[in-house]
Formats: structure tokens, sequence, C-alpha cells
């Protein structure tokens, strides 16, 4: 609320770490907990003990990038199932399918929100990043 003369107060926001995801490899948090919710940054298929990308088809490097959501979510005290919007970033729409299929997997029952869009390329020549929304538990 704006009051003549004060500043606006700031929402409490708590950064979230985990060591069971891969470390940000850019001036990022891997995820922030704000008004009951909880902001993953985006994802590649990075190896948490490497660093790398992983090796495999989109369907694995998706697995991947859920399980690295899914140490920082515990991290914050929530889960994957608490999730309420998924945007997917492919370099190649071609890949829908594949996508989906992982998707339909982990969350067969009222899945989160969901956009997908095309991008030119992805950081470390990815071919899928995403990033994530969870309601805090």
């Amino acid at each position: 609320m704006f009051t003549k003369g004060k500043a606006p107060q700031s929402m409490d926001r708590k950064i979230i770490r985990s060591e069971d995801a891969p470390a940000p490899i850019g001036p990022y948090s891997q995820a922030v907990e704000a008004g009951g919710f909880v902001f993953c940054s985006g994802q590649i298929p990075l190896d948490p003990q490497t660093g790398k990308l992983i090796q495999g088809d989109t369907a694995a490097q998706t697995r991947r990038i859920l399980e690295n959501f899914e140490a920082v979510l515990n991290a914050a005290g929530t889960s994957l199932d608490r999730a309420v919007k998924l945007t997917v970033y492919l370099t190649d729409l071609g890949e829908f399918e594949n996508l989906n299929k992982v998707l339909t997997e982990r969350f067969p029952k009222e899945p989160p929100a969901r956009a997908v869009v095309q991008v030119a390329a992805l950081p470390k020549n990815a071919s899928i990043e995403m990033d994530l929304i969870a309601l805090k538990k």
C-alpha cells in the first residue's frame, strides 16, 4: 500500500538453494519464494553433479529437468505436485509429442497450466528449457 511520505512495503522473499540441483550458470537464483509461491528459474537438462548437459532424447532431458525442479522445490518445502504453471522452451517443436509423453506420465491428473514456445537457441546449446511456478505447502 502506498502512503504519502512512506516507501511501499516490499513483499517478503526468500532465496531457495538446493545442492541436489544444478548450480546457476548466471546471476540468478534457483528459485525465489514469495507470496505463497515458489518461482523456479529456467532449468536446462544439466546433471547436478557435473554441471554438464545430459545425453539423451527430449524425453530423458525433460525427466532430468523435472528431477532438478523437484530438488529445488523440496528445498523450498514443497513439491512438483504443487506446480501451477510450467513454461517450456523448445528449439524444435517437432519434439512436442515426446515432451507431452513425459509430462502426461508425471502429471496424469490435474497438470499445471502450461505454455510451449519454440526458440532459436538456449544456453549451452540445450534443446529444451523449462521454468515453473509452484504453490508453497
